[in-house]
């Protein structure tokens, strides 16, 4: 039971009806008391964690990236947290419990550039995955100097390569190296573009699936 302690204007201490007073160095103040959830454990409850730890266990790896790719998005937030919340509502296919992620419908980067057209994706050297795309500098504001961002998912360890590489839009190709116990594995592969000066950065293009030679 809450106590009016100096008059119907003075400090309240506990529960007052909705309210809960109290002080703290020597301030007197109202807040709203919690509402207590009845059921905290609804099967949308539990369909929303499990499509949260799906997307958890893919953007995991990206953690060192993500700031990156979803600076633009992150008001307020982590881009961890912004790529998180864009991939739960968009990226989530499947019947609870068995959820799996769309690939096709992730995002790892969010931005303004233009980014890559007929990319492709194969893997022809050992540990190796190489990825190709059609030069559209001038088309938006696409420019020479773009570098290719180059990032892979292994579905079946939870593990990821990614590279910012040095090689430029017009050179239409480029390839990233993973570790040799890859070989034989399947990746999930996505390119993206970012500026040379690294301010700004494209959507990431999801290209495909390939086994690492």
């Amino acid at each position: 039971m809450g106590v009016i302690k100096q008059g119907i204007l003075g400090g309240i201490s506990g529960k007052v009806g909705t309210v809960v007073g109290g002080n703290w160095k020597g301030i007197s103040y109202l807040r709203a008391r919690p509402q207590s959830v009845k059921n905290p454990n609804t099967e949308k409850q539990q369909s929303q964690r499990t499509k949260f730890s799906v997307v958890l266990g893919f953007l995991k790896p990206f953690t060192g990236f993500l700031p990156i790719g979803f600076k633009a998005l992150a008001v307020g937030q982590t881009g961890f947290n912004a790529a998180m919340s864009y991939n739960v509502k968009n990226a989530v296919t499947g019947t609870a419990p068995n959820f799996v992620m769309d690939y096709q419908s992730t995002l790892l980067s969010a931005g303004k550039l233009t980014g890559a057209v007929n990319p492709t994706v194969a893997s022809a050297n050992p540990a190796a995955i190489q990825f190709g795309w059609t030069d559209n500098t001038g088309t938006g504001n696409a420019k020479t100097d773009d570098v290719a961002v180059l990032a892979s998912f292994f579905e079946d360890t939870g593990e990821a390569a990614y590279q910012i590489s040095a090689i430029q839009r017009n050179a239409q190709v480029a390839e990233l190296s993973v570790p040799a116990n890859y070989s034989g594995k399947v990746a999930q592969c996505w390119l993206i573009f970012q500026t040379a000066d690294g301010k700004d950065i494209s959507n990431s293009q999801f290209v495909g699936s390939v086994t690492v030679a």
